[in-house]
C-alpha cells in the first residue's frame, strides 16, 4: 500500500511544467474538474435524484424518492433542490402522474416537517417515522383520486411501499454521506457496507430499461459493480455484493432474477482470483458468466451475455487505480486499510515520541541550568569581595564613631587591614579565640579593640552560618540536576522505545511455522516482534492443549534449536473450552538466576525489627538484593528502613541509575525530617544475563563472596542515608561466577561476635568453613554462630542475606529441528 500511494503521490509534486499539454497533468485537472462538479457542486445528487426517481420495484411502487429527498434535507440542505429536481426529471420518464405525485408528497414532507420541527428533539430518529406515513398518506389519496375507491389490494401495496420507504431512508442515512465523501469516518462498519452496496443497487435499478447495441445498461453496471467490490475486498465481500446487487433487481424486475445467481457466482469467483489483479478478477467474471449464461438463459442469448460482460470488464480494467486504492482504504480487511491504520498509528507513535523527546530536552535544560552554578569557580578575588564586605559591616558598627578612625583607615590603611584579617582567620580557625600575642599588639593599636573582636566574632558567627547555608544550597542545586538529568535519560530512552517499529520477519515467521508443523503441532498464527539475542519475542496462536502443556514442553524447545538460546513461556492464556483456542509468549531465559536465603531476628527476640530487605526483580533483566539498617531498634528504625527500601524499589523500577536513585532517596529521608533518623543501605545489582555486578554501600557493613574455598571481602565507605544532604556514592564492581555464594548482612550480625578482635577474620573464617552451598542453610548457619557466640542473647537486630548464583539450566531440553525435518524428507 505504501508503494501504490507513493506511485499516486510522488508525481502530484514531481509534475515538470516544461509543457502544458503533459497528459498526467491533464488528467489531474479533469479529476478535480469532475470533483468539483459533481461532489463540491452537488450535481451527483441531481444525477442520482434522476435514477432513484424512475427506480421501480415490482415494476409499480416508486419509494426510492421521498426516503432520497428526506436525507438530503437532512444532511445536506443547500442541496435538496438539485436532489429534487433530479427526482422530478426521473418520474417524468415513467409518467406525468408519477410526476406530480413525487412533487405533491415532496412539498407535502417540507410542510409537515417545518411546521412540526419545533417539537421534535432528535430530527435524525424521527424523520424515518415522517417519510413512511407521509408517503402513506400521499400514496392514499393518490389512489382514491385516480379510481375513487380505496381496494385491499391497494392498502397492502401501500403498507409494502411505506415500510420499504421506512427502511430505505435508514439505509440512505448511512450511504449519502458516502457517496458524498463526507469524511466522517475513516473506516467503513459492516453495517455502512451493505447499506452502501443497496443504495448503489438502488440506483442502478433507474437503468432498467436502457438498451445500448442490444447491450443491457444495468447487467453491465451491476457486473462492473461486483467487479469493483471483488477486486478491493475479496470473496466475501464481493459474493455480498452480487446477492444483494441480484436481489435488488430481482425485485424491480421478475426477468433478472437468474441474474443474481450470475453475479453472486461472478463475486465468489473473482474475490478467490484476487491474487492475479485486475485479469484475475476479470477472468473469474468471465467463467461465471460462461457457466451460468449457458444454464440459466440457454444458447440463444448467450452471445448477449458475454458481449456485457465483456464491457464491463473493458470498463474495470480502464478504472484508475487511485478510485480502486481510495476505496480499499476504507474497508476492513483489505491491506491498503491496514497500511492505513499503521500509517496512522505510526504517527501517532511519533507525535508521543516527540513530546516525550521534547520533555526530556527541557528536563535536561533544567539540569544544565542548575548544574552551570557549580562549574563556576570560586577565584580569589570572590574571597577579597567578601573579606571587604565583612570588615565593612564590622567597621560600620565600631569605627564609624571613633576618633581614631582616619588614623587607622586613612594613614595607616594597610596595618590595620592586616591586623583585622589576622584576627577574623585567628578566631576562624580557633573558633573565636584570639592567640595572647595578637590580641596584645591589636589592644595596643586600638582603642576599642573588646569591642572590635565581639563585633568580629558575631558577624563570623553570621558568616558561618551564611556560608554552610550556601553550601547546602548548592548541594541541593546539585542533587536536584542530578535527578533532573535522570528523568531527562529515562524519558529519552522511552521514547527511543516508542519510535522502535515491529520488525518484518515474515520469511522468519513461515519457517518456525513450518518447522513446529511437520512435528505434528497445528499452529495457526506467529507473530515475532523481536528475535534480538537476549531480547527474543514472540506470540503464537495454538489449538487448545487440554493442559499437556506443550507450549513449554515442545514448542519453546523447539524454538531453542531454531534461534540458538534458551525460550521459554512468559505468557500462556488458554481458552476454558476444548474447542477454544490458547495465546502464548515465548521469551528469551536470563543466562543466570538467583536464588536467595534470608534469616532475620529482632533484639531481644522481639517482634519489630530495625533491619528491612528487599529482592526487587527489576525489568531491565537485573535483580537487586538490598538490606537496610534504621537507627536504633524498634518500630521507629523499623519504618525508617522499610521506607528508604520502598522508595528506592519504586526509583529503580522506574528506570533510573542506581547511583541517582541513592542520592534521590537520600534526600528525600534528609529532607522530610529534622530529627536525627539515619539508615544504612547496602544494595548489590546482579546483571542476569552476564552475572556482573554492582555494589552500593552507604554506612553498612562489608559483604562476602564465596567462591569455592576462597572468601573475598567487598566494601566501600560511606556515611548512612540522612546525615548529609550531598555525598558521593562509591560503586564497587565485581564479576560473579556461576556457584558464588553472595553473602549481605548488617552490622548486628558482622559486629555481633563477643570477645573478636577482628571482625572480618572471623567472618570470612566461618563462611570458610561452611560445608554447603544450600542459601537458605548458609544464612541460618552464619546467624546462629553469631547468637551462640553471645551465649545465646540478641543485642542488636541481625539480618543475613545469601544469594546463589547460577546458570539457567532449561526445564525441558532442546528439540533439534534440523534432525526433525529430516526424517520428515
Amino acid at each position: 500500500m505504501e508503494k501504490v500511494e507513493q506511485n499516486l503521490m510522488e508525481p502530484v509534486g514531481e509534475v515538470n511544467f516544461q509543457s502544458k499539454w503533459n497528459v498526467p497533468n491533464s488528467l489531474k485537472k479533469l479529476q478535480f474538474a469532475l470533483e468539483t462538479l459533481f461532489i463540491k457542486k452537488g450535481f451527483l445528487l441531481l444525477l442520482v435524484g434522476f435514477l432513484l426517481g424512475r427506480a421501480l420495484i415490482l415494476s409499480k411502487l416508486t419509494p426510492f424518492s421521498l426516503p432520497f429527498f428526506a436525507v438530503v434535507y437532512l444532511v445536506k440542505k443547500d442541496r435538496a433542490p438539485l436532489a429534487l429536481i433530479g427526482l422530478i426529471a426521473g418520474s417524468l420518464t415513467i409518467s406525468l402522474i408519477n410526476a406530480s405525485s413525487t412533487f405533491a408528497i415532496t412539498f407535502l414532507f417540507l410542510l409537515i416537517f417545518r411546521i412540526s420541527k419545533k417539537w421534535v428533539k432528535d430530527e435524525a430518529k424521527a424523520l424515518p417515522f415522517y417519510v413512511s406515513i407521509i408517503l402513506a398518506i400521499g400514496k392514499l389519496a393518490e389512489a382514491y383520486i385516480i379510481s375513487n375507491q380505496l381496494s385491499l389490494y391497494d392498502g397492502m401495496m401501500i403498507g409494502v411501499q411505506a415500510s420499504l420507504s421506512f427502511i430505505l431512508t435508514l439505509i440512505f442515512m448511512q450511504g449519502i454521506p458516502l457517496i458524498t465523501l463526507s469524511k466522517r469516518r475513516q473506516t467503513l462498519k459492516t453495517e455502512e457496507i451493505v447499506c452502501l452496496i443497496i443504495m448503489l443497487a438502488s440506483i442502478m435499478t433507474g437503468t432498467i430499461g436502457w438498451i445500448i447495441y442490444d447491450l443491457s445498461v444495468e447487467h453491465i453496471l451491476s457486473r462492473y459493480l461486483v467487479l469493483i467490490f471483488s477486486y478491493v475486498a475479496g470473496a466475501t465481500v464481493g459474493s455480498t455484493v452480487g446477492v444483494v446487487t441480484g436481489l435488488i433487481f430481482s425485485l424491480a424486475s421478475v426477468s433478472s432474477f437468474y441474474h443474481m445467481s450470475l453475479l453472486a457466482f461472478s463475486g465468489v469467483l473473482g474475490g478467490l482470483l484476487k491474487e492475479g489483479k485486475k485479469i484475475g478478477v476479470s477472468i473469474g467474471l468471465f467463467i461465471a458468466t460462461l457457466l451460468i449464461g449457458m444454464y440459466g438463459e440457454g444458447g440463444g442469448s448467450i452471445f448477449l451475455t458475454i458481449s456485457e460482460t465483456m464491457v464491463s470488464i473493458g470498463l474495470f480494467l480502464v478504472t484508475p487505480k487511485s478510485i480502486t486504492a481510495r476505496l480499499a482504504k476504507y474497508i476492513p480487511g483489505t491491506p491498503e486499510f491496514t497500511a492505513e491504520q499503521q500509517k496512522y498509528m505510526r504517527k501517532m507513535r511519533d507525535v508521543t515520541a516527540q513530546r516525550v523527546s521534547q520533555f526530556s530536552t527541557v528536563f535536561h535544560a533544567l539540569s544544565k541550568s542548575f548544574s552551570q552554578y557549580d562549574e563556576q569557580p570560586h577565584t580569589e578575588g570572590d574571597n577579597e569581595k567578601e573579606l571587604d564586605y565583612f570588615l565593612s559591616n564590622v567597621t560600620e558598627k565600631t569605627c564609624q564613631t571613633c576618633f581614631k578612625k582616619e588614623h587607622c583607615w586613612t594613614r595607616n590603611f594597610n596595618t590595620t587591614y592586616e591586623f583585622m584579617e589576622g584576627i577574623i582567620h585567628e578566631m576562624d580557625q580557633n573558633n573565636g579565640i584570639v592567640f595572647s600575642k595578637l590580641g596584645r599588639d591589636w589592644d595596643k593599636y586600638c582603642s576599642k579593640s573588646k569591642k572590635v573582636i565581639e563585633v568580629i566574632q558575631q558577624e563570623l558567627t553570621l558568616y558561618q552560618a551564611n556560608q554552610k547555608l550556601k553550601r547546602q544550597v548548592q548541594e541541593s542545586r546539585k542533587l536536584v540536576a542530578d535527578q533532573l538529568l535522570g528523568v531527562s535519560e529515562v524519558m529519552d530512552n522511552f521514547a527511543k522505545e516508542i519510535q522502535r517499529e515491529r520488525e518484518n520477519h515474515h520469511k522468519q515467521e513461515e519457517q518456525i511455522m513450518e518447522a513446529i508443523s511437520e512435528f505434528g503441532i497445528p499452529i495457526e498464527q506467529v507473530e515475532i516482534y523481536s528475535l534480538e539475542q537476549g531480547g527474543v519475542d514472540i506470540e503464537m496462536t495454538v489449538p487448545f492443549c487440554n493442559g499437556h502443556g506443550e507450549c513449554e514442553k515442545l514448542i519453546a524447545p523447539m524454538l531453542s534449536d531454531i534461534l540458538g538460546e534458551t525460550i521459554i513461556v512468559g505468557l500462556e492464556e488458554c481458552q476454558p473450552y476444548s474447542n477454544g483456542i490458547c495465546h502464548v509468549t515465548f521469551k528469551s531465559a536470563k543466562a543466570f538466576v538467583v536464588e536467595t536465603g534470608v534469616a532475620h531476628a529482632a533484639k531481644d527476640g522481639g517482634f519489630v525489627s530495625g533491619d528491612s530487605y528487599s529482592m526487587i526483580e527489576i525489568g531491565c533483566g537485573k535483580f537487586a538484593i538490598a538490606i537496610s539498617d534504621g537507627m536504633g531498634n524498634g518500630e521507629r528504625a523499623h519504618y525508617e528502613s522499610k521506607e528508604t527500601l520502598q522508595l528506592l524499589q519504586k526509583i529503580l523500577q522506574s528506570g533510573i541509575e542506581e547511583k541517582v536513585a541513592i542520592k534521590s532517596v537520600n534526600s528525600v529521608l534528609s529532607l522530610r525530617t529534622t530529627d536525627e533518623i539515619f539508615s544504612t543501605l547496602d544494595l548489590a545489582m546482579i546483571d542476569l544475563q552476564n552475572a556482573s555486578t554492582k555494589f552500593l554501600k552507604i554506612g553498612s557493613t562489608p559483604s562476602f563472596i564465596k567462591r569455592g574455598n576462597k572468601v573475598i571481602k567487598i566494601q566501600a565507605s560511606n556515611l548512612p542515608i540522612g546525615i548529609l544532604q550531598e555525598f558521593e556514592v562509591d560503586v564497587v564492581s565485581q564479576q560473579l561466577k556461576a556457584g558464588d555464594l553472595l553473602i549481605m548482612m548488617s552490622d548486628g550480625v558482622f559486629e555481633g561476635p563477643r570477645h573478636v578482635e577482628n571482625f572480618d577474620l572471623w567472618m570470612k573464617r566461618k563462611i570458610q568453613e561452611l560445608q554447603t552451598n544450600d542459601p537458605q542453610e548458609v544464612a541460618d548457619l552464619i546467624m546462629e554462630e553469631v547468637i551462640r557466640s553471645r551465649s545465646g542473647l540478641i543485642e542488636d537486630d541481625m539480618t543475613v542475606m545469601v544469594a546463589k548464583i547460577k546458570h539457567n539450566t532449561p526445564k525441558w531440553a532442546t528439540i533439534p529441528v534440523q534432525k526433525l525435518k529430516k526424517k520428515a524428507q
